[in-house]
């Protein structure tokens, strides 16, 4: 499962309540700029409308050999989703302070696929905490690294 494109700011700015795998309808020179990993998703966010889910703000760049028929870059795009799930994700993304985002793109037997999540925002001190956590870890780490070091 190769990463495409992934949303760095999303694990930085919500709490991940659930993940869903979704397909995603694209036209041919979408694909082919994906392929070149041509493209963002750190602005996006879905949306369900009439029991159909759609995709905001994801950037495709314009495939660079395409002609006339080429895409528009920030088009919506309609996700892939059985009904239980959309009825699912309508009922988690209704809540109030709830979002629903994509977390990444990925190849899965040849076809685009998009991790999508419900989330909760975080407060700063929530994110200050995380950044204490890692610093923490790291430093656990290095710690124990010296040790066997030493020892070696």
């Amino acid at each position: 499962m190769a990463d495409i494109l992934t949303n760095s700011k999303a694990r930085h700015d919500y709490h991940i309540l659930e993940t869903f795998e979704a397909g995603i309808v694209l036209h041919g020179t979408e694909v082919k700029a994906l392929r070149g990993g041509k493209g963002q998703i750190r602005d996006a966010f879905a949306r369900v409308e009439k029991d159909e889910v759609f995709l905001y703000n994801a950037h495709i760049d314009e495939y660079t050999h395409g002609n006339l028929q080429n895409h528009q870059p920030k088009a919506p795009r309609k996700l892939l989703l059985h009904k239980a799930e959309i009825r699912k994700l309508f009922g988690l993304s209704s809540v109030k302070g709830n979002a629903l985002f994509p977390l990444s793109f990925y190849w899965k037997n040849g076809k685009v696929k998009v991790a999508l999540a419900v989330g909760k925002g975080k407060v700063q001190f929530d994110k200050r905490d995380d950044i204490k956590k890692r610093e923490a870890d790291r430093d656990l780490k290095r710690a124990t690294m010296h040790r066997f070091k030493a020892k070696s």
